[in-house]
């Protein structure tokens, strides 16, 4: 019988490819195999460990993913593959550093942050993204002229996140609303829907 992080991976592995993501180990790296590719045990540089999957979209690593034994609490592990998506060797190709995706995920729970949001935060989703999801977030990261990775938005588009749009709202018209729709639009402006 697997031990109980081998359960995990192995349903997080089926998760990724339900996703569209190619799921493979280094061993058999193509990086351009697919639009997403999910890399398993990725070594990153010294004192940062192993990534137990780094997510490239793309041809350029985009992602982690922290897997835990399915019970395991993901609350508060963030910190783990926060520190794992700013690990990624320096020859490697990125579309930014760090890493802007991040989940954790036990098989059964799975939690993400956004790092193109304006305040990124775990939280919880019911799967993994598909390559071509991270890849329309992924449009809004563009290389300086020095080569320097930095975000920002095609001109005349819509910020890349639900919670970097509820920033830029227009100024409420308040006529022909109830006073409680007037108060729960400007308690979601308030505070950038975040519940």
């Amino acid at each position: 019988m697997a031990q109980p992080e081998q359960q995990a991976r192995e349903e997080i592995d089926r998760l990724l490819r339900a996703a569209g993501w190619r799921v493979c180990d280094l061993a058999e790296a193509n990086i351009h195999a697919a639009r997403g590719v999910a890399l398993r045990e990725f070594p990153l540089e010294s004192g940062f460990g192993f990534a137990d999957y780094l997510l490239y979209v793309d041809g350029k690593a985009a992602g982690v993913i922290e897997a835990k034994k399915q019970g395991a609490t993901l609350s508060g592990v963030e910190f783990q593959s926060g520190r794992y998506a700013q690990g990624l060797p320096a020859a490697l190709p990125a579309w930014r550093r760090p890493l802007p995706f991040l989940y954790e995920s036990t098989g059964i729970e799975t939690h993400f942050t956004n790092g193109l949001d304006p305040e990124p935060r775990a939280r919880p989703v019911f799967a993994f993204h598909t390559p071509e999801m991270l890849g329309e977030w992924l449009r809004y990261i563009r290389e300086s002229a020095t080569g320097s990775n930095i975000a920002g938005s095609y001109a005349n588009e819509p910020a890349p996140t639900f919670l970097a749009r509820m920033r830029q709202m227009p100024v409420l018209i308040e006529d022909g609303l109830w006073p409680a729709q007037v108060t729960a639009v400007k308690n979601l402006q308030a505070n950038g829907a975040i519940t």
